[in-house]
This record gives C-alpha cells, sequence and structure tokens, in this order.
C-alpha cells in the first residue's frame, strides 16, 4: 500500500547539476556509463535539458562557484586529482542554447552577489528572461570561498553577515532596475516614417540610487522581460542567510541534519517571512535528494552497490571543506564536528554541532552518512518505494519539492523520469501542465508572471508594475 501523503499538492522537481565533471556525486564520474566527462560539449546540455523536459521535471538547477577548491590541505590539488568541482565552466553561457532546445523547462541559474555589479546582473537576467521566454530563476548567492575573494579583487573574503547587506541592496538595484525603470508600453515599435518611435523616452526612467555599496543613477538597459524579475532562488540558513531568504526569495534551497532539522529550519524562515509580511503559500522549499530506482526493489539495490562501488568518500569531506572553510585533512574521520566560525557558510557546519542537532556528528556521520551518497537523503527501490519514500520526506519536512542530484548523468535523471514521475503522476503529485513562465508554474493560484504583492520587487516602481495581492 502506498504511503498516504498529507497533501496532493504537486512536487516541484528540479534536475540538480554544475557546469563540471562532477559535483554531489562524488567519484561516480569514473563509472563507466556516466557522460559528465562531456559538459564542456555544448549537445551535452542540449541533450540533458531535452532528457529532463521529457521527463517531467520543471526546471535544471545549476549551481556555480567561484575559484577553485583549496581549503582542504592548503591547495587545490586534492579537489583537481578528486575531480570536485574541477574543472568549472560558466552556467549562464549555457542557457540559450538550453531554452531553443525546450519549450517548457525552466533555468535556475547561480550568480553571486559578491562579485557581480547589478546593472550588468540585471540585462544578463533580462536577456535570458526574454531569451527562454520567462524560463528563468535566479539562485542568489553571496560566494564562500577564500579563493574566489583573491583572485577576483579583494584581499580577503567579505565577511559573512557583511556579504548579505551587500547583497540586500543588489537586490534592491535589481528591483528597481527590473520594475521602476521602464513602464508598460514604453516599447511602441511605430514604424511611420512621419512619427516613427520605438521607445517613448517619457516611459523609461533613471533609478536614481546612491547607497552604501552602490551607486546606479541611470535606466536600465534593457526593456521588461516576461517575468520582468526572475524567480528568486537562495539557499543559506544561518541567521542573516535566513533573514535575506525571508526577505527575497520564492524558493529556499533548505539544509539541516536530518528531517528534523530540514523542517525546524522550514519553519523559521516561515515565520521570519511572515514578520516581513509576506503570505507562507509564497515561499516553497525544496532540499537535495538522490535517488537510486530500478523495476524492482532488489534491481535498485544491486544498482545502488553498483554505483556505490565508484562513490568517492574523501571527495565528499574535500568540498565539506571548502562549504565551511575549515581544513579537514589532518582530522581523522571518525572524530566529532564542533561549529566553529569562518566566514564560510555558517549553516553547512552549525547544523551539525551537538548544541543545534542534539547529538554528536563525527566528520564521517557529517560528510558520508551511510547508506547516502554524500550529505543528501538518498532514496533506493523501485518507483513505488521511493515514490513512498519521497512523500514521507516531503511530509516529515514540511518542504515543497527537490534537486535531484544526478548520480550518473543523465541515467540518474533518466530513471527518475521513466519511473519515479509516472508513479508520483498516479498519486497527482506532478502537475499537469507548466504555466506560461516559470513563477507561473510555481505558484499558479496568483495568476502573474511578475512577484506577488507581498514580494519586495513588487513595492518598486510607477503603479503599472505593481500587482495584486
Amino acid at each position: 500500500m502506498s504511503y498516504q501523503a498529507k497533501t496532493q499538492a504537486p512536487i516541484i522537481l528540479n534536475a540538480f547539476t554544475m557546469a563540471t565533471v562532477s559535483h554531489l556525486n562524488y567519484g561516480l564520474w569514473r563509472h563507466p556509463r556516466d557522460q559528465t566527462y562531456r559538459y564542456t560539449s555544448v549537445k551535452y546540455w542540449t541533450d540533458l535539458a531535452r532528457s529532463v523536459e521529457q521527463g517531467g521535471f520543471d526546471c535544471l538547477f545549476i549551481a556555480d562557484a567561484l575559484g577553485q577548491i583549496d581549503v582542504y590541505g592548503g591547495s587545490p590539488e586534492a579537489s583537481l586529482r578528486h575531480g570536485v568541482q574541477s574543472p568549472l565552466i560558466d552556467p549562464l553561457l549555457l542557457v540559450s542554447a538550453m531554452a531553443a532546445a525546450t519549450e517548457k523547462l525552466a533555468f535556475g541559474i547561480t550568480l553571486s552577489t559578491t562579485y557581480e555589479q547589478p546593472y550588468q546582473a540585471a540585462r544578463k537576467f533580462s536577456t535570458l528572461d526574454h531569451l527562454t521566454n520567462g524560463r528563468i530563476g535566479w539562485n542568489v548567492v553571496t560566494s564562500q570561498q577564500e579563493s574566489a575573494a583573491r583572485n577576483l579583487g579583494l584581499t580577503q573574503q567579505v565577511a559573512h553577515d557583511k556579504r548579505y547587506d551587500v547583497a540586500d541592496e543588489f537586490l534592491e538595484v535589481t528591483y528597481k532596475l527590473w520594475q521602476a525603470s521602464w513602464e508598460d508600453g514604453a516599447v511602441v515599435h511605430k514604424k511611420d516614417l512621419d512619427g516613427s518611435i520605438y521607445t517613448d523616452p517619457a516611459k523609461v526612467h533613471p533609478v536614481a540610487h546612491k547607497g552604501t555599496y552602490f551607486t546606479v543613477p541611470d535606466g536600465h538597459v534593457t526593456e521588461p522581460s516576461p517575468q520582468r524579475v526572475p524567480v528568486i532562488l537562495q539557499a543559506g540558513t544561518s541567521a542573516r542567510g535566513s533573514d535575506f531568504a525571508a526577505r527575497h526569495a520564492e524558493v529556499v534551497f533548505v539544509v539541516g541534519a536530518g528531517a528534523d532539522g530540514v523542517r525546524s529550519n522550514v519553519r523559521r524562515i516561515r515565520e521570519q517571512a511572515a514578520k516581513y509580511g509576506r503570505k507562507p503559500e509564497n515561499v516553497k522549499f525544496i532540499t537535495a535528494v538522490a535517488v537510486v530506482v530500478a523495476e524492482t526493489d532488489d534491481a535498485a539495490q544491486e544498482k545502488f552497490k553498483d554505483y556505490y562501488h565508484y562513490y568517492d568518500p574523501v571527495g565528499s569531506i574535500i568540498h565539506y571543506s571548502s562549504m565551511t572553510g575549515v581544513d579537514f585533512s589532518k582530522n581523522p574521520r571518525d572524530s566529532v564536528i564542533r561549529y566553529q566560525k569562518t566566514e564560510a557558510s555558517q549553516s553547512v557546519l552549525r547544523q551539525f554541532d551537538p548544541t543545534v542537532s542534539g547529538r554528536e556528528w563525527t566528520l564521517d556521520n557529517a560528510a558520508n552518512p551511510e547508506g547516502n551518497f554524500g550529505r543528501a537523503r538518498t532514496f533506493v527501490g523501485s518507483a513505488s518505494t521511493v515514490a513512498d519514500q519521497l512523500e514521507q520526506w516531503l511530509d516529515d519536512t514540511e518542504t515543497d519539492g527537490i534537486n535531484l542530484i544526478q548520480l550518473l548523468n543523465p541515467e540518474s535523471f533518466e530513471d527518475f523520469g521513466r519511473l519515479v514521475v509516472p508513479e508520483l503522476r498516479k498519486r497527482g503529485r506532478i502537475r499537469e501542465s507548466a504555466g506560461a513562465t516559470l513563477r507561473e508554474t510555481l505558484f499558479p493560484e496568483n495568476q502573474t508572471a511578475r512577484p506577488p504583492v507581498d514580494h519586495p520587487a513588487a513595492r518598486h516602481g510607477p503603479p503599472d508594475t505593481r500587482q495584486v495581492a
């Protein structure tokens, strides 16, 4: 008998990847069926996008990082040798080709507010929103790597909380550019030779922003795109990161030590969002999961054993060092993790501190939990078994969807689309059709491609860009 889920709402299904040879599937690039080594080929990306769309996914979520992975052992040697997020190419440049190869699939693209200018970022995302017909989301990150700082003009990493202060103002500027600069109807495109006019200059306005970190006096260089504002995605559950998510995020990529830890962070961010006047239903939550599925439970277990033969537990620790800013190269794998302040990701380390999780976690418990590929929860079984596990996980964590990790690429996505999606569809957990834009797909009840009135982006600009609640 199938698990009786508490809700029948459609599940947000993201395929989770990175423009590199290995993301969270540590060591599995060595598997003979893995195709990720082709990541520098445009055909690899267009094939992947078409496959993911056909499999029933809503979005291809592409992570990114700036700088080499060099905390473990104090050099990039380990990450290069183990293929951990190394080497790496720019995900923004892939979207146009993938958009042309698909019709409904959306794209969540990672861009850092620490090493970009809002005027440039606004143009990039307006362009992508145009080229995808509104199928674009921005995964807003503040970047955590010291290597990025020293190679991008800084002498050291910007302090953790200050990075979010910068990000707050960064988004304020982009909101002004997207919302307040161009009125609806500014583009006239009148070809009458006696009175031709392309854009009505009276309907294009300077944003006149002069703040603590940015000065942007003029108007947006790009005309309004289908969504005007890309869907705002964000990952961060530190105190400052949670506050940022509560203010801005429409979809939060949330972490936690087990289901209880995830649920606690979801509830905390929801409460903070309500304090900022946002409706709880206008903030969705997703987690990273891995799935090994086959026609039967026994076959899935055999597939799991095959995959795990290639899994690299050291690769997971190398990545964990980079995320936390702590060099674990000299720590025994059975040593207990304690929180220590760094300027990297605070939540990824703090979630395992005994004062937060209520128990002691060893380095291996945290980076290589038994029966999982890395830190992400792993489900193994037939389509029915995986669907049960997934629905229970969503109920236990109070989340709305998943970022499905590639174990083998594209096999993991294809197996999920071929086996699990039809099972979830029978249970009413797959949306029947995509909206015209990503925002309309995720929030069909709002019936608008633009941010709802409770989102801070909606508070900028002339009345013609504001939406009803």
